[in-house]
């Protein structure tokens, strides 16, 4: 071991001294700057130690205990501190640490090298003759001159001397480098400096390889734009420049529309544009795309109105059965644009003009509004003039359950008018840009879906079909809907501008047709730009001849059996309604009836037709073929029964009736379940179960409310209001959500029979609103309710006064198989509904207060 020595300490950030290396330092920290001077006084040794983390103070804990010992060369001074020219001299070992006068010293040894034992030996020589090799090669790789690394290499014929000479200049982190300082033997130095030399040699051939293929992509792209120009330079020389024939043939398409002003001046400085662009550029083909779509949109085309009403009302009854009124109204709806385009076409013959003035802001089926709205423009085409008129008017809203034929009418009624027909599903549209497109800038821009549609139609007065209008969606793209208002406005849509196209677009001659399943979807400022066409479901007897006329036949046909002269029995097909399906249209009656004929279809191709030999299809073979029956739908109870009164609801589905049970419960109060509501009324606890809604609940506390303080009026016994101390309701299916006011009687009838002890008519339904003064408001939904109840077998119905005359909406053949009870007060529901006779019973006994 060496002689100790203490010496001042200079801690390295970031780098690490070896033996042999002339290295810059800067020194600015008061600490360092103590013991530079101090070792300026004396020898000008210091040790030169690597902190072991950046850290702004250094302390014996980060410090290595190997490092250098070096001597100070130059030194210059300035503001910030001190630039100092540092010789590595000698490894050493700090024995300690210690502060001393406001900077660290050290007491070190020197550490000695462990050379191999037999200099000469071939492994080493190899090793040291590569190592050599392969630094003269880096130092070539990163543009330092042959000459002055050969110099600098060959300066140093120790091979500890060398190993320490390039790890002080090659790329590495401090860990790595202070692993290379505390490496003693010099054999296994040179190893492991040539490792790290060889791994920073294939770094550097990695980056050549990819600036090589980057400069080599960049060459050829320069290359081919090269070719290109030279290619278009000879095109153009023999006349042959396909280029120059394009864009002369989109201006030709584009000089032969009727574009309105500002679409000319935009198609002609895009044009301008286009033909100065590369062919190649992004720019261009954008351009071009832009200008096909001008091109292709019906700006001058439409279809020629053949409209005559007994010939749309034929047409409406070919396609569909049943909708009387809904066919009323549409054929009230063409009548009108029939008239108005006689009107409008005879002036324009009669004067040779007609003012868009007279057309604009009608949005009603009178006579048209003579209001300017600032636009003196005049129509001098006849066909122009009727495409117009019959397109003024409201806009009609298809609103109604899924499969009752909204969107085959519309279809219908371009058939009547002779116009293309366009359908846009705007269900699940959350983005402006579905109705108003994109604009240029982004990458894949298009227009909208309005746009869309008339270059589909090919005709700018088409039928145009907005499918689940309900269904709009919102979010931080925009409120689609918000973009309809626009298209919706008859006194607005003659201007609208695509967010693609840029140019006004005319589109008062569309006749605009929406379709929905929930009206309360819908934004009220779009609502008011619609008038509401209300679609029922259908009732078995409709469904039936549906079936008959149009899904039998078409199954049969989808099926491959139209040659069979295969058919349904009435049975068959009412069974399929009744057991299978349970809806208000038809879809998945075509569905099941689709599946009978599949699989009617298999026997027939396997040979084996079974029963089906005298080419009908009855119920039993429907049983058989389609198993099990899937719908189970109420029915009407088969006795009299105390506390249960029979309700009616009314789902998008259709209607049907429900059963309301009330228990009164007599002695001590329990506690409810997790599943159950208590509410207290005077002295009696309510119980709501069944997934009763808000509203429900609060017409069940009405219900008790009204019977508990008139009970001597309503027949109830005063000994069984004292004794009762909860009150039950439930409503079967709990596993259903329920809510609404119209089961507020039939809630009240199983109250008061079950608390007078008096049986409830199993063949009266119920529906109506009761107040806490007993009177019965009307409810909706009374033609789907009665359906309902008619199916489940109830011969008497209960309805509020005010809504006999929705009684009208009834089928007829209905009306003739029920007896109607309108009511105005809950005496007049319990005189109908219950049996007069309370039941005898013997009272329970009390078991507590």
């Amino acid at each position: 071991m060496g002689q100790r020595q203490t010496l001042p300490v200079l801690p390295l950030r970031g780098t690490v001294m070896f033996p042999g290396i002339t290295a810059p330092i800067a020194a600015g920290r008061p600490g360092t700057l103590r013991a530079i001077e101090t070792a300026l006084k004396g020898d000008r040794l210091v040790f030169a130690v690597a902190q072991r983390d950046n850290s702004e103070e250094p302390t014996p804990d980060i410090l290595f205990t190997t490092g250098v010992i070096a001597r100070i060369g130059q030194v210059q001074r300035g503001l910030g501190g001190v630039q100092l020219l540092l010789q590595g001299e000698q490894r050493a070992t700090a024995l300690q640490y210690s502060e001393v006068d406001g900077y660290l010293s050290a007491v070190l040894v020197p550490a000695e090298e462990m050379m191999p034992l037999d200099l000469k030996d071939a492994a080493f020589t190899a090793l040291h003759k590569e190592a050599r090799e392969r630094a003269a090669e880096l130092g070539e790789k990163r543009g330092l001159p042959e000459e002055v690394v050969h110099q600098v290499l060959d300066s140093v014929e120790d091979a500890g001397r060398f190993a320490d000479l390039v790890a002080g200049y090659i790329e590495l982190t401090v860990p790595e480098k202070q692993g290379l300082l505390e490496t003693l033997s010099v054999e296994e130095r040179l190893r492991r400096v040539l490792v790290h030399v060889q791994r920073q040699i294939g770094l550097l051939e990695a980056q050549e390889d990819i600036k090589s293929q980057v400069q080599e992509e960049l060459g050829e792209r320069q290359r081919e734009m090269f070719l290109r120009e030279q290619l278009k330079a000879i095109q153009k020389e023999l006349g042959d420049d396909d280029t120059g024939k394009e864009i002369a043939e989109l201006r030709e398409k584009l000089t032969a529309l009727e574009l309105p002003k500002e679409a000319r001046a935009e198609v002609e400085r895009e044009l301008g544009r286009l033909e100065r662009a590369g062919r190649e550029s992004m720019e261009a083909q954008v351009i071009r795309t832009y200008l096909e779509w001008i091109a292709e949109l019906p700006w001058n085309n439409r279809s020629d109105d053949h409209l005559e009403l007994a010939n749309a009302g034929t047409i409406l009854d070919e396609d569909h059965y049943g909708l009387k009124d809904v066919k009323d109204r549409v054929l009230e709806f063409l009548a009108v644009r029939q008239l108005r385009a006689q009107q409008v076409a005879s002036e324009v013959a009669t004067t040779g003009e007609f003012p868009v003035s007279k057309l604009k802001g009608d949005t009603s089926d009178a006579t048209p509004s003579l209001g300017t709205n600032g636009d003196d423009r005049t129509i001098t085409d006849t066909r122009e003039a009727k495409s117009r008129a019959m397109a003024r008017g409201p806009i009609l809203l298809f609103n109604g359950p899924p499969g009752v034929g909204k969107t085959s009418i519309a279809k219908s009624i371009a058939r009547a008018l002779g116009r293309e027909y366009v359908r846009v599903a705007l269900g699940g549209a959350r983005d402006e840009a579905d109705i108003r497109g994109h604009r240029r800038t982004y990458v894949g821009a298009m227009p909208g879906r309005i746009i869309q549609g008339l270059k589909q139609a090919g005709t700018r007065n088409p039928v145009f079909l907005l499918d689940e209008v309900d269904k709009l969606g919102q979010s931080y793209q925009g409120d689609p809907s918000s973009a309809l208002l626009e298209v919706l406005d008859p006194a607005q849509n003659d201007s609208f501008t695509d967010h693609y196209l840029g140019v006004p677009f005319d589109l008062s001659e569309v006749l605009f047709i929406a379709t929905s399943n929930f009206i309360q979807n819908i934004p009220g400022p779009l609502l008011d730009r619609m008038e509401v066409v209300e679609f029922s479901g259908y009732t078995e007897r409709e469904k039936a001849e549906i079936a008959k006329k149009y899904l039998v036949p078409r199954q049969l046909e989808e099926s491959g059996l139209s040659n069979r002269d295969l058919d349904f029995t009435d049975d068959a097909v009412m069974k399929v309604i009744s057991e299978y399906t349970r809806e208000s249209g038809v879809r998945q009656l075509e569905r099941e009836l689709g599946k009978v004929a599949r699989k009617v279809a298999r026997r027939v191709a396997m040979g084996d037709t079974g029963t089906i030999d005298d080419h009908v299809i009855s119920a039993e073979e429907v049983r058989e073929l389609l198993g099990r029956p899937k719908v189970h739908p109420e029915r009407a109870a088969e006795h009299d029964e105390v506390g249960i009164s029979t309700g009616m609801y009314y789902t998008p589905m259709g209607g049907d009736i429900m059963f309301v049970e009330a228990s009164i419960r007599r002695g001590t109060r329990t506690r409810p379940t997790e599943d159950e509501e208590q509410v207290r009324v005077g002295p009696i606890s309510l119980i709501l179960t069944g997934q009763l809604g808000d509203v429900m609940k609060e017409s069940a506390r009405a219900a008790l409310t009204y019977a508990t303080n008139n009970a001597e009026a309503l027949g109830i016994p005063l000994d069984r209001v004292a004794s009762a101390s909860e009150a039950h309701i439930h409503v079967p299916a709990g596993a259903i959500p329920k809510d609404g006011p119209s089961a507020g009687i039939a809630i009240a009838t199983a109250l008061v029979s079950e608390m007078s002890n008096r049986k409830v008519r199993r063949d009266v339904s119920m529906t109506g609103e009761i107040t806490l003064r007993g009177r019965v408001l009307p409810i909706g939904g009374v033609k789907e309710k009665v359906l309902g109840a008619h199916r489940a077998g109830i011969k008497e119905v209960i309805i509020p006064k005010a809504n006999e005359a929705d009684l009208e909406d009834v089928p007829e053949e209905v009306r003739q198989l029920l007896r109607f009870h309108p009511v105005e007060t809950l005496r007049d529901v319990l005189r109908i509904a219950l049996v007069d006779a309370p039941v005898n019973e013997p009272e329970p006994e009390l078991v507590g207060v």
